[in-house]
């Protein structure tokens, strides 16, 4: 079951290819959070490599940033969901058991329905 959230964030990209990209996409979904605001994150494309436990530990791209782990746990923590695409994630072979159980798989219709109920949202790619 997912939520429709105020804020959704779209990721596209994994560690290696852009680790600015995941930084700023948590930063920011934490940002709406600090603002009152409900927050996910969605894993789509390359990106579903990082719904693999401890995926951002490594990913610091340096100040005035905050670690990519740090980002995730705080902005989890404060409530923000992370989802993950079904699709994407068996086109890079990945299946479900084997990502961060805080993390909720989602279908391309639960996608289209979180951007069209959100207040904002923010696309990586």
């Amino acid at each position: 079951m997912i939520n429709n959230t105020d804020y959704v964030g779209t990721l596209f990209d994994n560690s290696e290819s852009n680790p600015s990209k995941i930084t700023l996409a948590f930063t920011m979904a934490g940002v709406a959070l600090k603002k009152g605001h409900s927050a996910s994150v969605i894993l789509m494309v390359d990106a579903v490599h990082l719904a693999l436990p401890n995926a951002l530990a490594k990913v610091d791209i340096g100040a005035p940033f905050e670690p990519a782990g740090e980002l995730l746990e705080a902005f989890i923590e404060k409530g923000g969901q992370v989802l993950v695409c079904s699709a994407c994630m068996k086109h890079n072979g990945i299946g479900e058991s084997a990502i961060d159980k805080r993390f909720t798989v989602i279908s391309g219709d639960d996608v289209v329905e979180l951007l069209m109920n959100a207040k904002g949202s923010l696309q990586l790619s």
